[in-house]
């Protein structure tokens, strides 16, 4: 194999790593178009990698782009780029991208509720396609109506606007966090319930009352909660003093909320589980970060990135993408207990 040409010299191409490999030029292109699949053999798709890496050689992704009529550039909406869950969202998104040269732009919709702005002066000649998580119905009527393909993130699958949908079993969160606070003995409970119009957030609600209602011998007090620790935590003042019986068990939508949960059974004179348990969802780093340490629900925000950048690319490849929701895992630490003896 020829050594590559010092810096300053011609530039390698296609031909040149075919020649080094000994194999045509319309091989190096589906290996490194990662097309070979059930074309090229593994041992060749590695040997054309590993020569196009020591050679230097760098696609012309503007030419290959111009032939596809692609900018091989999808779009990330989020509510929010100060929270963790939408950032490690990204880096699962970005991590698949990259593998097939695609970029990805993060964008902002104001609380996920929007509607968001287009970001660019012609969305259709700027992007492949649109992913979008954790967005409310709405929000995304600047991308309605053109032709990118549009992918929902941990949203309603009845949404007729989106080319598929990557879920969370989010249902099934809530029902793992209820089993293992009735299994303690926990019989009053509060429910610190997102005040942001979200599905997400509407799944939980009905699944925590198809879960806890209708029994005698259960109550459940439900508080709109904002999305931030001071709002949150007096939200939980509110249902910790409210006229009956005290909530023995909180149960809240999201970290931050049970963060601001904590901080009020403290400031109530309480202690967190011994008289009050507290729950979260999410297992973001504020989790274990907490003392004592918050039972959550383990959400995979990376492997939703993923999903929702592999969806992406089936659909641009007219390939029919994988529907089935993601598990989630109940993280069972030091917040929860059994409730006090009255």
């Amino acid at each position: 194999m020829k050594a590559p040409e010092p810096l300053g010299g011609p530039r390698p191409t296609s031909r040149d790593v075919a020649r080094a490999v000994g194999v045509s030029q319309a091989t190096v292109s589906l290996v490194l178009g990662d097309k070979w699949r059930g074309r090229v053999s593994e041992r060749t798709a590695g040997l054309v990698r590993d020569t196009a890496r020591e050679l230097g050689y760098r696609p012309n992704l503007a030419a290959r782009n111009l032939r596809l009529g692609r900018t091989r550039t999808a779009l990330l909406v989020v509510p929010a780029l100060t929270n963790e869950f939408f950032a490690r969202v990204y880096t699962g998104a970005a991590g698949v991208a990259a593998r097939h040269g695609f970029g990805v732009v993060l964008y902002p919709s104001p609380e996920g509720v929007g509607p968001a702005k287009d970001p660019f002066a012609s969305a259709r000649a700027a992007l492949d396609g649109v992913i979008a998580s954790s967005m409310a119905t709405g929000a995304l009527t600047a991308f309605r109506g053109t032709d990118l393909p549009l992918v929902m993130l941990d949203s309603d699958p009845a949404d007729p606007g989106s080319a598929v949908q990557v879920n969370l079993d989010m249902a099934d969160g809530v029902r793992q966090v209820t089993d293992h606070l009735l299994g303690l003995g926990h019989r009053r409970f509060a429910h610190l319930a997102s005040a942001v119009p979200s599905w997400t957030f509407d799944v939980r609600a009905k699944a925590l009352a198809a879960r806890l209602g209708g029994r005698p011998d259960i109550t459940v007090r439900t508080v709109p909660a904002p999305l931030d620790v001071a709002g949150a935590r007096e939200a939980a003042e509110r249902a910790l003093t409210a006229p009956g019986p005290r909530p023995t068990a909180l149960v809240c939508d999201d970290d931050i909320v049970a963060a601001g949960a904590c901080k009020a059974v403290r400031r109530l004179g309480l202690r967190v589980p011994e008289d009050v348990s507290v729950t979260g969802f999410d297992d973001l780093a504020l989790a274990t970060a907490l003392e004592p340490e918050l039972t959550t629900v383990g959400l995979p925000a990376e492997r939703v990135g993923e999903r929702g950048m592999e969806a992406l690319l089936a659909v641009l490849d007219g390939r029919t993408p994988d529907s089935a929701d993601l598990p989630v895992t109940l993280r069972v630490r030091g917040s929860t207990a059994p409730p006090p003896q009255d």
